[in-house]
């Protein structure tokens, strides 16, 4: 499928345009912006403008999310918090919570703020590099509509729950470590169907124990029927470690309801007991350590840096060029793309121009007859390069 790449201030003006277009107040509706198009900054197109219509635009059209966000504190200490988020906008919630743990840690140390009732957040690793642009270690985690199953089930009963930790450097870019506790995730799929890309292998399992595999479109389908599951990190069974994925998957989904007392599993399929949607009512946590009260950022960061090298520099397999520490490879990602912009496929830009023109917006995008090149306003930025 052919791609169009469009200029980073286009696309950041007519997504913030957009929110604002369906109801979320500007100053928050530019907040989900950047945390959306981090996501394809770095490189992770599952996350970005792949999902802007369908995860976030049509569940506020669905009335399932609340475009307007109300950060309520429920109860507050000096190092920790539980905050309800009333079903609104994920990215709103995420970063002023994860902020207030920043806040709290750069008092006292430690900070850590649990989540109820949100919705999804984005790339885990915006939160995590607010904490280490800060001098923070980074920690956030959050649970979703179940499609996993875990091992020796067939039945997807947790999210892919990611498990994300960010970790500040001395180098041009931070340690986050930020991924699914699956193999695979649900955006990854339906990344899968728009490319026309079949699922990986032992990614899936079906109701019936066999590994699913082929056309992505048809096991997203069954997935979203019950008929079949992701699988945790290590696959299917226990002989490549799939317990210690399923360990890692439980972990995280009892951070993201315990603390709180969260809906989980099965109640965050989005449904109620009639079959009709309803808000998702997503947990997350956030867990921010401050490197000041050690022995100080600087030398935080300077052994942080000394370790990665250390295993970067080590010896490498005989038919690989380089081994990578976590952060690397979004980091040249963004180098690549900063100068350029974000590639749109045909289904994504399809999907731009019907919310533009459902909104009435002046905006002429890359792919269409007429265009001219976008002023420039600002250089484009990323937040995984350190400040």
């Amino acid at each position: 499928m052919s791609k169009v790449i469009c200029p980073w201030n286009l696309i950041s003006d007519f997504v913030t345009d957009a929110f604002v277009g369906y109801g979320v107040p500007r100053e928050e509706a530019e907040i989900c912006t950047d945390v959306l198009l981090e996501s394809d900054k770095r490189g992770i197109e599952s996350h970005g403008c792949n999902r802007f219509k369908p995860i976030y635009i049509d569940r506020i059209v669905a009335g399932i999310q609340q475009p307007t966000t109300e950060f309520e504190i429920l109860k507050e200490t000096p190092t920790t918090a539980v905050i309800d988020g009333h079903d609104g906008m994920g990215q709103v919630i995420g970063v002023k919570a994860m902020q207030m743990a920043i806040d709290k840690a750069k008092q006292y140390g430690m900070g850590m703020v649990a989540v109820r009732n949100s919705c999804h957040y984005g790339i885990a690793g915006y939160y995590a590099t607010m904490a280490t642009q800060q001098g923070c270690i980074g920690m956030t985690g959050t649970n979703a509509r179940p499609s996993v199953a875990p091992t020796f089930g067939v039945e997807g009963m947790f999210g892919t729950n990611p498990f994300t930790i960010g970790i500040p450097t001395d180098e041009k870019f931070d340690f986050i470590f930020d991924c699914a506790t699956s193999i695979t995730q649900n955006g990854k799929i339906e990344y899968y169907e728009r490319i026309k890309e079949d699922v990986h292998p032992g990614t899936i399992i079906g109701s019936n124990g066999e590994p699913i595999e082929g056309d992505a479109g048809v096991a997203l389908k069954k997935i979203r029927a019950g008929e079949a599951a992701l699988t945790t990190l290590g696959g299917i069974g226990e002989a490549l470690g799939g317990y210690k994925g399923y360990g890692f998957a439980m972990a995280v989904e009892l951070f993201s309801a315990m603390l709180q007392d969260g809906e989980y599993g099965k109640a965050l399929d989005g449904k109620d007991e009639n079959g009709n949607i309803r808000p998702y009512h997503l947990g997350h946590y956030f867990i921010a350590i401050d490197t000041e009260h050690f022995l100080g950022e600087d030398i935080a960061r300077k052994k942080a840096g000394e370790i990665i090298r250390s295993v970067r520099n080590s010896k490498k397999a005989p038919d690989a060029e380089r081994i990578y520490t976590a952060g690397e490879k979004e980091y040249e990602i963004w180098k690549e793309r900063e100068n350029s912009g974000v590639p749109i496929t045909e289904a994504v830009q399809q999907e731009i121009i019907e919310i533009r023109n459902k909104l009435g917006l002046d905006y002429v995008f890359p792919w269409e007859e007429g265009y001219t090149p976008y002023p420039e306003k600002v250089k484009a930025s990323s937040s995984i390069e350190r400040k």
